[in-house]
């Protein structure tokens, strides 16, 4: 078993031997489990797609100084692990940039500190990754530009898959210079105790998620978060 240092167990693992005339043909890895260590979140990915770097993650993710008081805290409350089609992995690619139409997966888990906990709503989870909502959306065109434009809100559904969780699933558009338009599927789910949000999103192209939607629904619903024992 290969473990990350995001936290997350990674386990590649082959559909069952073909047997042909007495000959046993082990069949490629179809895909590559993913588990957070504590056991509770864990989803899969083809095995093709290959593991982004931590470290250029944490910077795409937590901000460029890596070493400050406030991303320490952050690093201590946040685990986070990327996979990417690309044959040359990037943490570039989790918004599109040079990805030469491939799609990208990034899944996250928060640790929510008590004042959080008190506000956390179904919008902070659709707000979790990128602005969603009008009022999001509306800060952060106030103070961080036009970085993000023309949104699209593709689906938005909640979730209750039981066990005390709560979540959303929110599909959107937008559409980045360099990059072009891109298709964001955001699943997060709060804890059945409201102390972490696990999210998973998977990015393509809008081209590319029209043509691909089959595969990209598999690994959405292979998206799970269970509740610890004891």
């Amino acid at each position: 078993m290969k473990r990350s240092r995001a936290g997350f167990a990674v386990v590649a693992v082959a559909v069952v031997p073909a047997m042909v005339g007495g000959l046993t043909g082990c069949a490629r890895a179809e895909f590559t489990y993913v588990r957070h260590d504590e056991g509770q979140t864990y989803f899969k990915v083809p095995a093709t797609w290959q593991k982004v770097d931590q470290a250029a993650l944490d910077k795409m993710t937590l901000g460029d100084d890596l070493e400050s008081a406030t991303a320490q805290i952050r690093r201590q409350l946040i685990w986070s692990i990327g996979y990417d089609a690309h044959t040359e992995p990037s943490a570039d690619h989790l918004l599109g940039y040079g990805t030469g139409d491939e799609p990208f997966v990034f899944a996250r888990t928060t640790k929510l500190l008590p004042q959080e906990q008190d506000a956390v709503s179904l919008n902070t989870m659709r707000n979790a990754f990128l602005p969603v909502t009008e009022t999001a959306r509306k800060q952060y065109q106030e103070t961080a530009g036009s970085a993000l434009q023309n949104f699209e809100l593709l689906a938005d559904d909640v979730l209750q898959p039981g066990d005390g969780l709560r979540g959303v699933h929110v599909r959107f558009n937008y559409s980045i210079p360099g990059a072009g338009t891109e298709t964001f599927d955001l699943t997060s789910y709060l804890a059945g105790d409201g102390k972490q949000i696990s999210t998973l999103l998977i990015r393509c192209s809008a081209a590319c998620y029209r043509k691909r939607a089959g595969e990209f629904e598999k690994i959405a619903q292979s998206f799970k978060v269970k509740r610890l024992a004891g």
